[in-house]
């Protein structure tokens, strides 16, 4: 498998571990050290795997999410690193009734570690969102 595919196969991952809520399965998809920056969507800057998951855990706790990914913009920046920019439609429904709906972007930075492509950096962008509250 060519490096763009295998980068292309790991954001699904990320996308499926995430709406399946198979936590262990999401920390595999990221560098130890990576930056996720979702203050564009009212979150904020999270530093390191382990704190991601964790967070991502409390936020979507029994909420039902769905992620989908297109048409990526990859490229290879060295024999070790890619780049990537990938349109993102999701949807949550949070256990209360609250709904968001949006659209953006992905900037992502990525890292052949060991064999393995790995989610180095993430900034989301949001050209819409849609969010509603609690169910009455």
């Amino acid at each position: 498998m060519d490096d763009v595919e295998a980068i292309k196969q790991l954001k699904a991952r990320y996308f499926r571990t995430m709406d399946t809520k198979d936590w262990v399965g999401l920390r595999q998809v990221f560098a130890d050290d990576v930056v996720m920056d979702t203050t564009a969507s009212g979150g904020g800057v999270v530093s390191g795997a382990d704190a991601f998951v964790e967070f991502l855990e409390q936020a979507l706790a029994g909420a039902v999410t769905v992620h989908h990914g297109h048409m990526p913009e990859i490229t290879l920046t060295s024999s070790t690193t890619a780049a990537g920019i990938w349109a993102l439609h999701d949807h949550i429904v949070w256990p209360d009734g609250t709904r968001l709906q949006g659209d953006g972007h992905y900037h992502e930075t990525y890292e052949l570690v060991d064999g393995a492509w790995l989610i180095k950096s993430s900034t989301l962008t949001r050209l819409h969102m849609d969010l509603t509250g609690p169910a009455s």
